[in-house]
């Protein structure tokens, strides 16, 4: 029957090399490659923390589900088979609505009348944690006028292993504690708007080449590969660095999390039981649900013992029309293959995570868009054509969100050399504006789909993680806009290498603001081939010669840089001419009006950099596999903990501009460090025991009863629940399954567990910290406090980050900095007791204004 094609017993139970988390794919030149140890059961939803009352509704919702419906519910419908990027079924004899997952992280992707925010590496250089929540606010008021249930975001994977990885910018920061802040913030905001937020990508996604075999071997350009790389990761850098901020967002209380494409210690991210059973729903006790990443799922019975909760999009590949779940996992259930209280499990963490944040049906906005067309009309179904009618409704969510986008654009704003005062500009007679990335981009904003062109002013990057422009104020356009308020002559000059132009016009300005770019973005597309991964950290467009033939003419040049992370720029930033270098990273559609701001003076630059710009590619010690090292490409994190200004430090190599680092337009003076003790107890591992498992038995064997309804005309290639069978075939289960997944009985709680983001007794607060913040200067300003903490063990980075807090100071005023330490803060990963241990070792704390800018000191008593 055509549109539920249910696939072989191959397909649906797979070796058991899948269902154990591990591959087994040696090849001549990689022997021996690290395994991810098997970890069954899958751990049950079971209303831990503040989920009680959304687990109570989720029991009543679900106990009244069918095994069709519960099927249904965590299997998608298709690729471009509903109005969003992932929908799953309906369940209409409840007057369930099907639930609709969109993308992005920093607006609602593939949608008119809505807000492009400012990407998350803004919203971290901002150092502001009530901006960050706003930004998430916002996001979800926008989601949920829209319809869309759930948001694809907020972004901790990649973390930022390598500067120059594509999806950076996605993200926060490359420190684990500042980007678990951020995350915390997001997933607040986006669910306090009442949408379930998603943290991904879990987990090591840290590049996109060969993220995805099909993907890699499509561009033609490498060795053919077999499988997607494995990020080798020992279990100390998993979690004081990767699994870090994800804790945090579980700790948020985050309904959804999206398991990555590429493999962990050689098992894919949405199989991989260790990460999802063990680390996820065991240790860090995630009562929401796990979907798996668009077409990151490999393996039937196998991916959900393993941990995932929902299939997205559902079809194997996009627009298959097969599924390793939908009909096959009614199958599984009724022939006893799957156990139906994992079925039970995936449905109740899903309707937890919808209650969690109070959505229901009779009051959430239905969805008005379609993604597949900006057109009134179209199709419900976009990949079979049918189903035409109204799909947009044209709904305006943009509301005054404006306002926070140019805030942050303003405030994320990092001022890296001002010499002599060049920034703000006063009574400026002529301007001179230099570059493509200050003008239009020839075809639009939205010219290029998924903004997969990069000739114009650069404001997002490209990929899934982007939204449609509502407009795109571009620097030229504000820079007049001030101009004539001033009455200021503004020359300009937008093509790049027009050089006997830029030769004639920059020797008439006053000041000459040269707009310069570096763009990246995800892996499905190549641009100037750089596919996702920018190739090196230099500008685009040949900027450095820009700058250079600007500065030969013109001894008051401002260069601007707009990008999707660290740049190169050593070639120019110490010409005697270039007196003033701003990086503005990706700020959304007010670009232009937040970067005027900065430039005249309405708002004094307080970003500092959420990374660290060095002076070469190579000073980061790692970079991106370009070409693969075998046919499963195997990337071993032999750095460890030692990522960007931890491996600076470590290696004593002086960065161009350390992260944390930003200058203002005033200054401030540190003093009087207090250090008080407020606890004495000690870490308690957590003891316990799970409740066994209630099993029920299967609610009839008979699959004629599981056929599909006579009064349903299928659409062709629509993921149904139901099968077309008239007897049940024997389950064929490889010898090789380990009985832990289907056990049923109490099981104890990791001494790290016990509660939603690991161990309550992590999080108690042992010391608070305060120290005197001045404003030495004559105008306001905002300055961001960083607390830094170091052991001085060898194994230890020399410091790390534990604290920071964004003070508004008035001239000669005196504002106190305070924080806490906590005791995961001071703890660290024992891989033998597998647990937190704190050791008995003298810890300083350090307070300044950047990671090399630390003035004050003491003891931990």
């Amino acid at each position: 029957m055509p549109g539920f094609n249910v696939l072989t017993a191959a397909h649906l139970l797979l070796s058991s090399s899948a269902v154990l988390g591990q591959t087994n794919n040696s090849t001549e030149d990689a022997p021996i490659w690290p395994l991810s140890p098997p970890y069954y059961p899958s751990p049950r939803v079971d209303g831990a923390g503040d989920w009680q009352e959304a687990y109570a509704k989720a029991k009543a919702f679900v106990d009244q589900l069918t095994i069709l419906e519960k099927v249904n519910l965590t299997t998608g419908l298709g690729w471009q088979q509903s109005h969003c990027v992932g929908n799953v079924g309906a369940i209409p004899r409840l007057n369930f609505p099907s639930l609709c997952l969109q993308d992005s992280p920093l607006g609602v992707r593939l949608a008119n009348y809505v807000s492009a925010f400012p990407a998350g590496m803004n919203a971290a250089a901002t150092w502001d944690r009530a901006l960050m929540y706003e930004r998430g606010v916002a996001m979800g008021e926008e989601f949920r006028g829209k319809g869309a249930n759930i948001a694809l975001g907020p972004v901790a994977g990649p973390l930022g292993r390598h500067p120059e990885g594509g999806r950076n910018w996605e993200g926060f920061s490359v420190d684990p504690w500042a980007t678990g802040i951020a995350m915390w913030e997001t997933v607040k905001g986006i669910q306090d708007a009442g949408v379930v937020a998603t943290a991904k990508h879990y987990i090591g996604n840290e590049q996109e080449h060969f993220r995805q075999a099909d993907e890699s071997n499509g561009f033609n350009t490498h060795r053919q590969i077999k499988e997607s790389i494995s990020s080798n990761i020992d279990e100390r850098t998993m979690h004081e660095l990767y699994l870090w901020p994800f804790a945090d967002a579980v700790r948020a209380g985050v309904g959804a999390i999206m398991c990555s494409y590429q493999q962990v210690n050689n098992s894919y991210g949405c199989q991989n039981s260790r990460l999802l059973n063990g680390l996820l729903k065991d240790e860090l006790d995630f009562q929401g649900f796990v979907m798996s990443d668009w077409q990151a799922q490999h393996s039937g019975i196998s991916s959900g013992l393993a941990g995932i909760d929902m299939s997205m999009p559902g079809d194997v590949t996009f627009g298959s029309g097969t599924s390793y779940w939908g009909a096959n996992l009614t199958l599984a259930v009724l022939n006893g293959t799957y156990p139906e209280w994992r079925l039970t499990d995936q449905a109740m963490r899903i309707m937890a995570a919808y209650y969690k944040v109070g959505q229901d049906p009779k009051t959430f906005p239905a969805t008005n868009f379609n993604s597949w067309t900006l057109q009134d009309f179209g199709y419900e179904h976009e990949l079979v054509k049918e189903g035409y009618g109204r799909v947009n409704y044209n709904v305006d969510v943009q509301a005054n969100h404006k306002s926070v986008i140019r805030k942050i654009g303003a405030d994320s704003t990092v001022l890296l050399k001002n010499v002599d005062g060049t920034l703000p500009l006063r009574k400026v007679k002529q301007i001179g504006v230099f570059g493509s990335d200050a003008g239009e981009a020839i075809y639009g904003p939205n010219g290029c789909s998924d903004r997969s062109c990069n000739n114009g002013t650069l404001a997002m990057g490209w990929g899934s993680g982007t939204s449609n422009f509502p407009y795109l104020i571009t620097p030229l356009e504000a820079i007049k806009t001030r101009a004539i308020q001033d009455n200021t002559i503004v020359q300009s000059v937008l093509h790049d290498y027009a050089y006997t132009q830029i030769n004639y016009t920059a020797p008439q300005a006053t000041a000459c603001l040269t707009f310069v770019n570096s763009n990246a973005g995800e892996g499905y597309i190549s641009l100037g081939g750089n596919e996702g991964d920018r190739n090196n950290l230099t500008l685009w467009n040949n900027g450095d010669t820009l700058i250079q033939t600007v500065a030969a003419h013109c001894n008051n040049t401002i260069v601007i840089m707009h990008g999707a992370g660290a740049i190169e720029v050593e070639a120019w930033v110490d010409h005697p001419n270039v007196t003033a270098v701003i990086f503005a990273g990706m700020p959304g559609q007010e670009s232009g009006n937040a970067i005027t701001d900065v430039l005249f003076g309405a708002v004094n630059p307080s970003g500092k950099l959420p990374f660290t710009m060095g002076k070469s590619c190579k000073d980061y010690g790692v970079d991106i596999m370009y070409e693969p090292n075998g046919l499963i490409p195997q990337e071993s994190f032999t750095e460890g903990l030692f990522i960007d200004y931890r491996h600076f430090d470590k290696e004593n190599i002086a960065p161009r501009f350390e992260f944390g680092f930003g200058m203002s337009y005033t200054a401030f003076n540190y003093s009087n460090l207090i250090i008080k003790k407020v606890s004495s107890s000690s870490y308690a591992p957590f003891t316990g025991f799970t409740p066994a498992v209630e099993t029920a038995n299967t609610t009839g064997t008979d699959p004629a009863k599981f056929r599909m309804p006579t009064d349903i005309t299928p659409v062709p290639k629509f993921l149904y629940p139901y099968v077309n069978l008239t007897s049940l075939p024997t389950p064929c289960l490889s010898p090789d399954v380990p009985l832990s997944a289907y056990n049923t009985s109490a099981r104890p709680i990791p001494p790290a567990g016990g509660a939603p983001g690991g161990n309550p007794s992590l999080y108690d607060v042992i010391y608070e910290i305060s120290a005197t913040i001045t404003n030495t200067g004559t105008v306001a300003g905002k300055e961001v406090v960083q607390l830094y903490l170091s052991t001085g063990l060898a194994d230890d980075p020399v410091n790390v980050l534990r604290g920071f807090d964004k003070l508004e100071i008035m001239p000669e005023e005196s504002r106190t900095f305070r924080a806490t330490l906590n005791r995961r803060d001071l703890a660290r990963w024992s891989a033998v007791k597998n647990d937190w241990v704190v050791m008995d070792v003298k810890r300083v704390v350090k307070v300044g204004a950047s990671s090399r800018k630390l003035y004050l000191s003491g003891e931990l008593n």
